[in-house]
């Protein structure tokens, strides 16, 4: 295996993000916007906000790219299906002990974004150092340099290129490289542990139920794999984050709850809409009451989903809370807004998405269409948005027009399961940490409990979005240390299974 190149200034991505579909009628079929799932969201003050993702340049030789000639279908025997692509994957070796000592291989699963090293910070280097091990990360197909035969936004116009697009494929992509590079480096007896978070954690768990002769174990760190097919209340995500904005500021919350209508209200009067678009500083006139709820929806979403450790929601609220004497509750909505987002010249653009690349955008709506039907809505008053229930044919209809198929809505549950799941995993799954924040709406989603005594669920109360898999920071909580901690035990746990039972097997 031969090194193509080093990385001298790594990308810092997103890893699963969160902005929403509104339900209103207009000429074509009304879309949902589903939270992107990324481990991280950008500093909303910094400059550039969707692009503030590059860090400096401090990776050096330790890492090597490569690049994978990979399968594009794994799953068909027609004559295109043979057909390659170049896969990036990214090798350190620094901690590495070696294939003669059969030391462990950590793969962190790259998601919905260019591939980033870096996104994992600190933790993935001090967890292979700890257990002596080669890190190894892998790009997600149709993202970064890892698009087939063009460009991403060409290839998502090609009807025929998309379909090879899915989370199946993927993992079958992750096997095939990690087991390649076992054999070149002859480190057959190697255990590998499979991380990621968010959709990335979804991945690392479905890996190893799928894959459990070439993965010991996962950590899947907020990964919310209930969220399929109405296994849990489609207002899940939402009540959570309610909640966190009360627990945060019970005026907050109520100035919030109460500002839907006022909106409505006001947009409802002669020249409605450019009174509020001259409220909210709009940088371009707005077309409908739903490009500002959107807007706002997003902002309150991304706060609460990424919350730690720069305390988004009580950007927010501070604002709020703080807004002079005498301001009408959209004045202080607007507070917040300038409070969480800085002083600018406008706020909310039609033609940008805030915190995410276009890249990424791009390519979680054909996700989302496609397999990954994420069933979110909100069909009761219990939370302090409007009633937006979720409406699958209305989805269907969406994608339907935007892609010219429809998503398949039952594919995760039929292919990776989901209904029943305590029963299911405790007979026949193992070696599987879902490590959750519960200050995280998307939580809401994930796996709490333990299911057996190696399907293990590690949570905190105030954790945000893949908080454990951060950028360790020496201000980081006690809880915080903690949860890594306990995570870094049962894999300790894992391992030193393995290679008791590598033993014995080399003594027979």
């Amino acid at each position: 295996m031969a090194r193509l190149a080093t990385i001298i200034q790594p990308l810092w991505l997103p890893c699963l993000l969160l902005l929403f579909f509104a339900t209103t009628a207009f000429a074509i079929p009304p879309r949902r916007k589903i939270p992107v799932l990324s481990v991280h969201a950008a500093d909303p003050k910094a400059k550039n906000s969707a692009t503030n993702n590059v860090p400096p340049a401090v990776l050096s030789e330790e890492y090597q790219v490569f690049y994978y000639n990979q399968t594009l279908d794994h799953f068909n025997l027609q004559p295109q299906s043979y057909a390659t692509f170049p896969q990036r994957y990214v090798v350190s070796f620094k901690h590495w002990r070696g294939a003669n000592a059969s030391a462990p291989i950590l793969v962190y699963m790259g998601a919905e974004s260019t591939l980033t090293v870096s996104g994992t910070g600190g933790f993935f280097p001090d967890t292979a150092a700890r257990f002596d091990a080669l890190q190894v990360y892998i790009e997600h197909r149709f993202y970064g340099e890892s698009v087939p035969f063009v460009k991403q936004e060409q290839a998502l116009e090609n009807a025929t290129l998309r379909g090879y697009f899915n989370s199946a494929q993927a993992l079958e992509d992750y096997a095939e490289i990690i087991m390649y590079i076992k054999k070149v480096l002859s480190a057959e007896k190697s255990p590998v542990i499979v991380v990621g978070g968010s959709y990335g954690g979804m991945l690392a768990a479905w890996f190893r139920l799928k894959y459990p002769h070439v993965a010991l174990g996962a950590l899947a760190s907020s990964a919310p794999i209930l969220y399929f097919d109405s296994i849990i209340p489609p207002e899940g995500y939402f009540t959570v984050m309610t909640k966190d904005f009360k627990e945060t500021s019970e005026n907050c919350y109520k100035i919030i709850n109460e500002s839907w209508s006022e909106i409505d209200r006001v947009a409802a009067a002669k020249d409605g809409l450019s009174i509020l678009s001259k409220k909210f500083k709009t940088c371009q006139p707005l077309n409908s009451t739903r490009d500002l709820k959107e807007y706002l929806v997003d902002l309150y979403s991304t706060a609460a989903q990424y919350d730690k450790p720069l305390h988004r929601i009580d950007m927010v609220c501070k604002g709020i809370d703080s807004a002079p004497k005498g301001a009408d509750i959209l004045e202080k909505i607007f507070a917040g807004v300038v409070s969480y987002y800085g002083n600018a010249s406008c706020y909310i653009h039609h033609d940008q998405e805030s915190f995410f690349s276009a890249e990424t955008m791009r390519g979680w709506s054909w996700q989302v269409c496609s397999d990954l039907v994420i069933s979110m809505g909100i069909d009761d008053n219990a939370t302090m948005f409007q009633p937006d229930p979720w409406n699958l044919t209305a989805f269907v209809d969406y994608c339907n027009y935007r892609y010219g198929v429809p998503p398949r809505p039952h594919w995760i549950t039929t292919y990776f399961g989901g209904y029943d799941i305590k029963e299911v995993l405790r007979r026949f799954g193992s070696n599987i940490i879902f490590s959750n924040g519960l200050y995280d709406p998307y939580s809401s989603g994930g796996v709490l409990e333990d299911i057996s005594d190696s399907i293990l669920a590690v949570k905190t109360r105030e954790g945000s979005h893949c908080m454990d898999i951060s950028v360790p920071r020496k201000d980081d909580p006690e809880w915080l240390v903690l949860q890594r901690n306990i995570e870094m035990e049962i894999i300790s746990g894992w391992l030193l299974k393995y290679y008791q039972d590598l033993l014995e097997e080399d003594a027979s």
